[in-house]
């Protein structure tokens, strides 16, 4: 595992610790959790626009019906 130092505005630290406070989790797991998500939307971002590339409209569609039912659009 690694140990990564970042630098923030102290009003974001701040929000970010109320965060991880209200979902009753440690600044750790919050910045793990984040950063899972920010991997997933670039992971589905990636695939999408190599389906697009190949021309497979059906599976580009099918993946935009998923984000919509995820994301609530």
């Amino acid at each position: 595992m690694s140990t990564l130092t970042i630098r923030l505005p102290d009003d974001k630290h701040n929000r970010l610790k109320a965060l991880a406070e209200h979902r009753k989790i440690s600044m750790n797991k919050l910045i793990e959790e984040l950063s899972t998500q920010a991997l997933a939307e670039f992971d589905t971002e990636v695939r999408f626009r190599a389906m697009a590339a190949t021309g497979k409209t059906e599976k580009g569609l099918e993946i935009l019906d998923k984000l919509d039912a995820h994301f609530g659009s």
